[in-house]
């Protein structure tokens, strides 16, 4: 009887054995362990020197600062109208030509009294200044008052962009008396800063800069154009490109992982100053052009890593 209980339990134990986990062959083993060894398979960069600017951009709405109301200068009936909603029209043009109602009844009675006389009864109403005319308020044969509004001239010469300019960037306007405007059509345009307009929007807490623009384009009015405000400059400064540089949860803290030989990166803390979208600047620690930093590959590795280097700069 002992016997067989010994017999039975040996052969569990053998079975037991038998099922248990297999050990790695040497090549599985061999090839993680050279893994290991070799380290995290990275890319890397070298910092570059380059101009970098922080600017902002606003928006700028192009306007006539000046509209002169044609007005008329007695009651009657308009004859002739000499222009149209957007022409152009010059100082002294005649727009518009007015009867007046006792004018042909006049006319006959000094025609018949001297013939060589020749009184038509009519009033020229001219342009008193040029531009465009942006408002026609009447056709011929419509009856008008004296003093009623024709039309409205706006005048070429108060042609501007008026800069929204937020209050709290008003100590960046003696740096920026010549901005870039850019158009939606990507047309560029120099814009000459001058005063600005007594008056803030309560609601946005932005004031308007007129930007006087030399041009002979015909540019409508209430475009919105693109104005880049310059903030600050940094020449020849030390730059990264973005993958580069990481931060922890809260952006507080930043760093680079930085090569210290051919396998070595560590974890080297920085402080950067402006960005783009593709390029941050380095303010410390002192970086060359030799140094090599992690590009890809360097997120969540410890402080101190062993990487494997697939591609150079």
């Amino acid at each position: 009887m002992a016997l067989s209980r010994f017999i039975l339990a040996s052969f569990v134990l053998l079975a037991m054995q038998g099922c248990g986990p297999k050990a790695p062959d040497a090549a599985t083993a061999g090839a993680e362990a050279n893994s290991e060894a070799a380290g995290t398979p990275v890319t890397v960069t070298s910092p570059g020197i380059e101009d970098m600017q922080d600017v902002i951009t606003l928006n700028a709405v192009s306007s006539f600062l000046l509209k002169t109301p044609v007005r008329s200068s007695a009651n009657g009936y308009l004859q002739k109208v000499y222009t149209q909603p957007g022409r152009f029209v010059n100082a002294g043009q005649d727009l518009f030509v007015i009867r007046t109602k006792e004018s042909q009844s006049l006319g006959n009675t000094i025609s018949g009294l001297d013939s060589s006389l020749h009184f038509d009864g009519l009033i020229h109403v001219k342009a008193p200044g040029s531009g465009y005319v942006t408002g026609l308020s009447y056709r011929p044969g419509d009856y008008v008052l004296d003093g009623e509004q024709l039309a409205t001239i706006s005048d070429a010469k108060s042609f501007v962009f008026l800069l929204n300019l937020p209050y709290e960037l008003k100590p960046f306007i003696p740096a920026n008396k010549q901005l870039t405007l850019q158009l939606p059509d990507s047309t560029s345009l120099t814009g000459y800063l001058d005063i600005a307009m007594p008056a803030l929007d309560s609601a946005s807490q932005t004031q308007s800069y007129k930007l006087r623009v030399n041009t002979n384009m015909d540019i409508p009015e209430n475009l919105i154009a693109k104005v880049m405000l310059l903030k600050k400059t940094s020449p020849h400064t030390v730059t990264l490109p973005k993958g580069a540089v990481l931060s922890d949860e809260m952006q507080r803290v930043f760093w680079i992982m930085k090569m210290i030989d051919s396998t070595t990166a560590v974890k080297t803390i920085i402080a950067k100053g402006m960005e783009t979208a593709t390029t941050v600047e380095i303010l410390s620690p002192k970086l060359s052009a030799t140094d090599k930093v992690l590009l890809t590959g360097n997120y969540g590795l410890p402080d101190t890593a062993k990487v494997l280097i697939t591609q150079q700069p």
